[in-house]
């Protein structure tokens, strides 16, 4: 029998403490019953003794201590779970928001999940085709990684999210795809832009969508990213389907922790985010990944803005410790008109090269990759160099670099939200850009494939 408790002591914020408890546990859900018969949902944050300190997720407001009970329901914060989630639209807490009717559970899952053993893990090495030439062949992602994309403020985020929510697919695999978007602490404007998007396009077909708006309450922003994961696990181990998982935005999530952190007068760290935050971290980022045995996977795309644009951040800076690489958005070729705007000489995948190459894409694409970075980079150093020194003390060799650099932004990198380039596609593409460059100058890849793909004089 659960037993009720009228022994709420005191309300801050979002946190209540209640005095007297018996034989609670970390993360118990529970059910306040105001005097005027509204219940609110919390959870339980910390245990001292008979005391605990709960965080109630529709806010504390309103609440009289003396006449309101409390009562633990003996489970953590759960979600039903069914193949009938796709197609669907969730808010942060997993109720659906779509208008439509209830999920019939299969089985209701802790959204903390499991922890993967790192023996039964599978090494990610199949390529994903996102339709995005600087993602697909210069930062290629593979089933099972975690790949975030370090944005900034006003940077069009959200319409890559959308893009890649739009487009990514396993090639050659006839397992289910399926996409699971969190949107977490957006505004409304936001979610708009994005259901409008995933309707008009007919991604909703496929994707399960959590949404969690700005004015919602910050307990609930801390639920939505592991409401999405557990969503993604069950579709993923027990169902066989290859999961992409888009999480934006990750500050916002951040933030949220920070508030529940002051809120318990924790010690901060740096920049007044808790101590802990690498580790909170990890637990949503390590989720993704193949289990040896099982069909399906989890990948994950987390989307997180850098507050002034500052990759020392601690959001970024940690991001960057626990997942495979970053995708970079550039300010400055977002000024220039460059869709999307994707910063290609600091963007890595640290996984890109055991989804590469004959089998999976096509032979030529790892030299093509790096010969391309080369050119690049040595392209925009004759640009930098001209912008000194003038166009005159730049070599003939240098002039054509600093072409190269132009046209593989205006060519290659701006592509616009809604062009979808197959892998192939990408690949020719840049054959075109390298036959700008003299013969002698293709040092990374070597004479046979120059004969059998490279065009001379285009």
């Amino acid at each position: 029998m659960i037993k009720e408790y009228k022994t709420i002591n005191e309300v801050v914020g979002p946190l209540m403490a209640i005095d007297k408890v018996e034989g609670i546990k970390y993360e118990e859900l529970l059910e306040v019953r105001l005097s005027n018969g509204e219940i609110r949902r919390g959870q339980v944050l910390e245990i001292h003794e008979d005391k605990a300190l709960v965080q109630i997720f529709e806010g504390t407001s309103g609440i009289n201590l003396k006449e309101s009970t409390a009562r633990f329901l003996g489970h953590p914060l759960e979600l039903g779970v069914s193949e009938d989630m796709v197609g669907r639209v969730f808010d942060g807490l997993g109720r659906p928001k779509d208008g439509g009717p209830e999920i019939l559970a299969e089985k209701n899952v802790d959204i903390n999940g499991e922890v993967i053993n790192p023996v039964s893990r599978d090494y990610p090495d199949e390529f994903i085709q996102t339709g995005i030439s600087a993602i697909d062949h210069l930062n290629t992602l593979v089933r099972g990684q975690k790949l975030p994309v370090f944005s900034g403020f006003g940077l069009p985020h959200k319409e890559l999210a959308a893009q890649i929510a739009r487009q990514a697919t396993v090639l050659n695999a006839d397992d289910d795809f399926a996409v699971v978007f969190a949107g977490i602490g957006i505004t409304f404007e936001e979610a708009e832009f994005f259901m409008e998007d995933f309707r008009q396009t007919g991604a909703i077909d496929r994707s399960v969508v959590f949404m969690n708006l700005a004015n919602d309450p910050a307990i609930e922003r801390i639920a939505t990213p592991r409401m999405a994961l557990t969503a993604a696990e069950y579709l993923a181990y027990e169902k066989g389907m290859h999961v992409l998982v888009i999480m934006t935005d990750m500050t916002n999530y951040c933030e949220a922790l920070r508030e529940i952190s002051a809120a318990r007068r924790e010690v901060p760290g740096r920049r007044g985010y808790p101590g802990y935050l690498y580790t909170n971290l990890a637990t949503l980022y390590e989720r993704a990944g193949r289990i040896r045995g099982l069909k399906g996977s989890v990948t994950q795309i987390p989307i997180l803005t850098m507050p002034e644009d500052d990759k020392t951040h601690p959001i970024p800076d940690l991001t960057g410790y626990i997942t495979e690489g970053q995708i970079i958005l550039s300010r400055e070729l977002d000024k220039n008109g460059i869709q999307p705007p994707i910063d290609v000489l600091p963007s890595l995948s640290r996984l890109k090269d055991k989804g590469t190459g004959e089998g999976k894409t096509r032979k030529d694409h790892a030299p093509t990759m790096n010969q391309l970075f080369a050119a690049y980079a040595q392209g925009k150093q004759a640009k930098e160099l001209a912008v000194v020194l003038g166009d005159s003390a730049l070599s003939d060799v240098d002039k054509i670099y600093a072409k190269f650099a132009e046209r593989f932004e205006e060519e290659y990198v701006n592509q616009g939200f809604y062009e979808n380039r197959s892998i192939e596609e990408t690949l020719d593409l840049g054959w075109e850009l390298l036959a700008m460059l003299p013969r002698t100058e293709l040092k990374r890849i070597k004479d046979d494939m120059l004969d059998e793909y490279l065009t001379e004089g285009v």
